[in-house]
């Protein structure tokens, strides 16, 4: 299933093929990703904790939600996508930036990721799916920058990079 695949790129975001996602996160093959940040309007930001069942990272917090793109997808309409699988809604998305990183998770599987972070404004209701997210809550940047600080080990590694690295940024949404 085409689902089940990963778009593998260059560091200039070049396509360069297709692979399976579990192979491609078995050899730290570098691909593309996204990772959306879900605002309210006292600007808090959703986060969620992946269910415990997860491939890799389970049971961590992290930002609203995340995946990867399909093939021939947009990455706001893969975030669109995916926030409406994950988390129950779906809003308008810009994106703010983009970053690579290549780090180790559990299971033996490395995160090479080209992540595009996108941004959005909602207060409405959740619906999350308990196959992908266990919990959910809104906190403010501060909190979730002083308790990432604290306690690291219970956040996902893509979301302490773009926590340290996009900080002042998302401070503006």
């Amino acid at each position: 299933m085409i689902d089940d695949f990963v778009i593998l790129v260059n560091k200039n975001d070049k396509k360069i093929g297709l692979m399976p996602k579990m192979e491609a996160h078995k050899k730290g093959a570098l691909h593309r990703a996204f990772s959306v940040f879900i605002f309210n309007n006292k600007n808090e930001l959703m986060i969620q904790k992946r269910n415990i069942n997860k491939y890799h990272s389970p049971g961590l917090w992290t930002n609203t939600c995340c995946s990867h793109q399909k093939d021939g997808e947009s990455n706001i309409n893969a975030g669109k996508r995916r926030l409406l699988e994950e988390m129950g809604f779906c809003v308008e998305l810009n994106e703010i930036g983009s970053f690579i990183y290549n780090v180790g998770v559990d299971n033996g599987l490395i995160e090479h990721e080209l992540d595009y972070i996108l941004v959005g404004k909602y207060n409405g209701n959740v619906k999350i799916n308990s196959d992908e997210v266990d919990n959910w809550k809104w906190m403010s940047l501060d909190n979730i920058k002083d308790d990432v600080r604290k306690r690291s080990k219970n956040y996902t590694e893509w979301f302490k990079i773009i926590m340290d690295n996009y900080y002042t940024q998302l401070k503006k949404i």
